[in-house]
């Protein structure tokens, strides 16, 4: 079996431990991997590679992806998709193993459903928010990354007595900002899932400050608002009556650096799980994992709304003052 293995949308720390995992597994069972570099635009261009053990040889530990990324708007037309296809059987490929978000897993499914050829997606996203499975690769990173920039942050906002607005990624979700809000014992979480009243931020603030606190950390999801306009707003409402405000934005740096422990293992199981599920015969869907387990979910699944862990939110909010 020759299997082609793309990486498309925003990159993912883990994304090449699955690389990894996938070309390996297929070697010693006798089978090819090629490689398709920047995901689908890669597939419209024909810039694919062979990939071999050796090609994969020291990347468990490194970020980003070796075959690179893109968003390719182009695919979404048919014109250009029928490009790729006759690119994918110009080089014999049987099937595909495709890494991304819920875009690309809509892409993957378009392939299996348009070609006929077999396709396994893997949820890649930092922002966790594919449905239907419990864990996407690169959330344990990210959730790291921005973990230890707030700590830092806030050695910098009690020095200074500071009001300090961190937004951190996600999309339109909370999941990061939850999750770090509540690790770094952020004063407020602000995500899209609960829709804390701006006007009754101010008045958080001063309580907090009444209290004693010598700084009040704000975590902000990018899908409840900007950093910026929360600063101007805040600065509007109280001025500096409570202390210097200043906002954040982390940014790429999310993304960035050498995937988790647990993101190299999950990479490495989710990539051999792809695997073997093609050769078991599985002819369409993604690899999900749920309460332990692994397992093949239909496409569709992957646009369902994902819950947020609502009871850590209102632990953060009994906790945090």
């Amino acid at each position: 079996m020759r299997i082609g293995l793309l990486t498309s949308g925003g990159d993912a720390p883990g994304m090449n431990p699955v690389i990894r995992a996938v070309v390996r597994y297929a070697e010693r069972e006798g089978n090819e991997v090629i490689g398709i570099r920047r995901g689908y635009r890669g597939l419209i261009e024909g810039d694919f590679v062979k990939l071999a053990s050796r090609d994969v040889g020291g990347i468990l530990g490194k970020g980003g992806t070796i075959l690179l990324s893109s968003r390719e708007e182009r695919f979404k037309k048919l014109e250009y998709r029928e490009i790729a296809y006759r690119n994918l059987r110009e080089k014999e490929i049987d099937a595909l193993i495709v890494l991304g978000g819920e875009g690309t897993l809509e892409g993957a499914r378009i392939i299996a459903e348009e070609m006929g050829m077999p396709v396994i997606g893997i949820p890649c996203t930092i922002d966790n928010d594919v449905g239907g499975t419990e864990y996407c690769i690169g959330y344990d990173t990210a959730v790291r990354n921005a973990v230890e920039a707030v700590d830092r942050i806030r050695d910098t906002a009690s020095s200074h007595e500071r009001i300090f607005i961190v937004e951190v990624m996600g999309r339109n979700r909370g999941f990061i900002a939850l999750e770090v809000g509540l690790a770094t014992g952020a004063e407020l979480i602000l995500i899209p899932e609960e829709k804390f009243p701006r006007d009754k931020i101010p008045e958080e603030i001063e309580k907090a400050k009444s209290m004693g606190k010598l700084h009040f950390i704000i975590v902000l999801a990018e899908g409840y608002g900007k950093a910026h306009e929360l600063e101007k707003y805040l600065l509007e409402k109280i001025g500096e009556k409570y202390g210097e405000i200043r906002s954040t934005v982390l940014g790429h740096i999310q993304r960035g650096g050498s995937p988790t422990h647990y993101d190299r293992m999950m990479g490495t199981k989710f990539g051999i799980v792809a695997y073997e599920s093609l050769i078991a015969g599985e002819r369409s869907g993604y690899v999900a994992y749920e309460k332990g387990k692994f397992y093949i979910e239909d496409f569709e699944r992957a646009r369902e709304y994902k819950p947020i862990d609502r009871e850590a939110y209102r632990i953060n909010m009994r906790l945090a003052i």
